[in-house]
């Protein structure tokens, strides 16, 4: 189908990601970034039907696509009609017009949300309750458990409620994003008129409200609606129905040099997203047409753009089912109910690091530390790290980034302490990471307030690498021991998502890092780096030559191949240079946890290229890249993904692993994703994802083989699935 503009649409077919083109015979060399990542969350959904996970692990998935596609929605959707409300109709990379995009987007998603509203309500609710864990209505309490109900509600939920009103001499009430709220109709009977109000769910407050029996919970929603009365005294309760809204969220910052405007404009970009224009509207089964007009009218009249675009349409509006706000069925996946869950594990401590007696940088002067989270222990190897580096006595410096971390932790508490002994402590806080602004504003000013120097990043880049060092003074010299990783220092996220991290003392690549964090907290253009890869600066070309290094050796009859992991792969510039290596005959498997833009498979085009997405138990999160490089195999790991973001408008950092004797840790947990046929999904031509399942072969999945694996550390045993 054609558009006006001459661009290409989008056929409603197979997994809605392939882009055709009608003017070519040619099929088109990319798949849509938008379309990949719901085929993604679809796979996120796909765990959620697997009866093979325990059927709490299966709830945590409904909740994981659900806050997922919220973002979706905030971010990428908002996006693209900010793009049509400005008049742009701006074909993507494939050819495709806006308009036409959402369409497809939109026919997507609501095939994924009625797959996700039958396998809540109709699988894993019924068999949930079989297990005594149940989601129950007002109506099905006995008396004494209305009391009980009825209590908590005079004592904790009706003193935080705020009931507003609209009518004439009350505007219609600004409605919070991601917020619950409950449309309520109020007729006053004195004057024979009906009325509605808005009343706030709280989220200070547990959205399931137990009542006596174990495991059975009443939504907190209906226990405000059970109890309206109370805020509306006088007046007749004709009906509530429960409402979501989505605004758009993403930050928008002008370009500036003076990076001392930086904290005061993110802080202004948060409290304005506040008001931006809503995206969705999601509304409770059964809300009245009247009711339903009543809130996309109102709410299309608080948007600040002035286009039909960017005004609420009613397909904007869906009925998502009896429960909103499936994201907080995550502290119900969380139930103590061990045989409904994935089995308990203790992270290893590596070997290096078992004997808590020696100092950790004696350990580190031996040889370099590989770790890989949530397998090997986040607090005994980068915790250790930096805590030990707070008491040190010959510790004069530590340095790093924070990009998310988990609030109050070992790893700020170390910062402030080495700060108050008199060290030199410089951490530089991204307030731009995504939804973490705020909480990052608020830990910026509480290391600045213990004496730690806080930089905000360079203007124009957001700072993305994960990296540490602590220099210390040592009867040679001066040394200088530096932490590089692929996750956050989050000991939250430590223990969920996949990550890699180095501990070493390479003189190269502590120089390195010692350079990189003088361009970050100073006015350093540091143009040349020893050993790492560095975006802005030099990273693109240096994997662009590696790429390119592959081909020389398979066009030379040499061992070539490449393998390389991520979480998303959208860069065009790396694309056609996979593209290129794979006819020129260099094998390449690529384990692309989400957005996966190459297509592989085509004929002539890449034909030795393989894609495998691996979803289960942990958030695959590592960056790891393997290069054959004509038998002298090199591996590299770091933060960044292969995005034009990534490698063009963040600083991020990859690190080699030089030290051979850790090569077999990386060989063994690549071999481990490419040979699972479990948890792996392999992408199509044509861009959709089919399961590997094992059939008569021995199940291997990633991350029971990871968890199962040593690694030659010192781990307690794993209970068995």
């Amino acid at each position: 189908m054609t558009s006006n503009d001459g661009t290409t649409s989008l056929e409603n077919g197979g997994g809605g990601s392939l882009i055709t083109n009608h003017q070519s015979p040619i099929t088109p060399l990319l798949l849509n970034r938008e379309l990949s990542w719901l085929e993604f969350n679809a796979r996120v959904l796909h765990e959620a039907f697997d009866e093979r996970n325990p059927l709490l692990e299966r709830l945590k998935f409904i909740a994981i696509f659900s806050t997922n596609l919220d973002e979706f929605y905030m971010v990428r959707i908002a996006g693209l009609r900010r793009q049509l409300a400005a008049g742009v109709e701006q074909p993507s990379a494939e050819g495709v017009a806006t308009r036409a995009l959402l369409d497809a987007i939109n026919r997507k998603i609501a095939e994924l949300m009625a797959r996700q509203r039958t396998c809540l309500h109709d699988l894993l609710l019924p068999r949930l309750a079989e297990h005594g864990i149940r989601i129950v209505t007002m109506n099905d309490l006995q008396p004494a458990e209305w009391q009980v109900v009825d209590e908590f509600f005079e004592s904790q939920v009706f003193p935080v409620l705020t009931p507003l009103a609209f009518d004439p001499g009350h505007p219609f009430p600004y409605i919070s994003n991601l917020s619950l709220s409950l449309a309520v109709q109020v007729f006053d009977p004195q004057r024979g008129s009906e009325h509605f109000a808005r009343v706030k769910v709280p989220k200070s407050l547990p959205r399931w409200v137990p009542f006596g029996r174990p495991h059975h919970f009443v939504p907190l929603e209906q226990v405000i609606g059970a109890n309206l009365g109370a805020l509306f005294p006088g007046m007749e309760i004709r009906g509530w129905h429960a409402f979501r809204v989505t605004r758009y969220s993403d930050l928008e910052l002008a370009s500036s040099d003076d990076t001392s405007d930086l904290l005061a404009m993110i802080e202004e970009q948060v409290f304005q997203r506040r008001f931006a224009e809503v995206v969705r509207v999601e509304l409770q089964d059964g809300t009245p047409p009247a009711l339903r007009a009543l809130l996309r009218e109102e709410l299309a009249d608080q948007q600040d753009l002035d286009t039909d675009d960017a005004l609420l349409h009613e397909d904007d509006l869906v009925e998502s089912g009896p429960l909103l706000e499936l994201g907080d069925l995550m502290s119900l996946a969380s139930l103590d109910a061990p045989e409904l869950r994935d089995p308990p594990y203790t992270p290893a401590i590596p070997a290096e690091l078992h004997d808590t007696t020696r100092s950790v940088f004696a350990a580190i002067r031996e040889r370099d530390i590989l770790v890989h989270h949530p397998f090997d222990s986040f607090t005994a190897s980068v915790e250790r790290f930096l805590e030990a580096a707070a008491v040190d006595e010959h510790v004069l410096a530590i340095k790093m980034t924070l990009y998310r971390t988990s609030g109050d932790t070992a790893i700020v508490r170390a910062l402030t302490e080495a700060a108050q002994r008199g060290k030199q402590v410089a951490v530089l806080v991204e307030l731009q990471a995504r939804f973490d602004e705020a909480n990052n504003i608020t830990w910026a000013r509480t290391l600045e307030s213990f004496g730690v120097h806080v930089a905000y990043g360079l203007p124009g880049l957001k700072t993305h690498c994960k990296t540490a060092l602590v220099v210390r003074k040592e009867g040679d010299g001066i040394r200088r021991y530096a932490h590089i990783g692929s996750g956050n220092y989050n000991s939250r996220t430590a223990r969920i998502y996949t990550d890699l991290g180095l501990l070493t003392c390479s003189p190269s690549i502590g120089a390195d890092v010692s350079d990189l964090f003088n361009a970050l907290t100073g006015f350093s253009r540091q143009e040349i780096y020893r050993k790492l890869l560095v975006s802005p600066v030099n990273m693109r070309a240096r994997f662009l030559e590696m790429i390119d290094r592959e081909v020389r050796f398979a066009r030379a009859g040499r061992p070539a191949r490449i393998i390389a992991k991520m979480n998303a792969l959208v860069d065009e510039e790396i694309i056609t240079a996979l593209y290129g290596a794979s006819e020129a005959g260099v094998e390449i498997d690529l384990i692309v946890r989400g957005i996966c833009c190459l297509r592989p498979g085509l004929p002539g085009v890449s034909e030795r290229i393989r894609v495998l997405s691996i979803i289960g138990r942990f958030l695959e999160h590592s960056r790891i890249w393997y290069w054959e490089n004509g038998g002298e195999p090199e591996y590299y790991f770091g933060s960044p993904d292969w995005m034009p973001r990534n490698l063009d408008r963040r600083v991020e950092c990859v690190v080699p692993v030089e030290d051979p004797r850790l090569h077999p840790r990386l060989k063994s947990l690549l071999e481990a994703s490419l040979a699972d046929n479990r948890q792996a999904w392999e992408l199509r031509a044509d861009g959709t994802y089919e399961q590997r399942l094992p059939g008569a072969e021995p199940e291997r999945a990633t991350h029971r083989t990871l968890l199962l694996d040593s690694w030659g550390m010192i781990e307690e045993p794993v209970a068995a699935r």
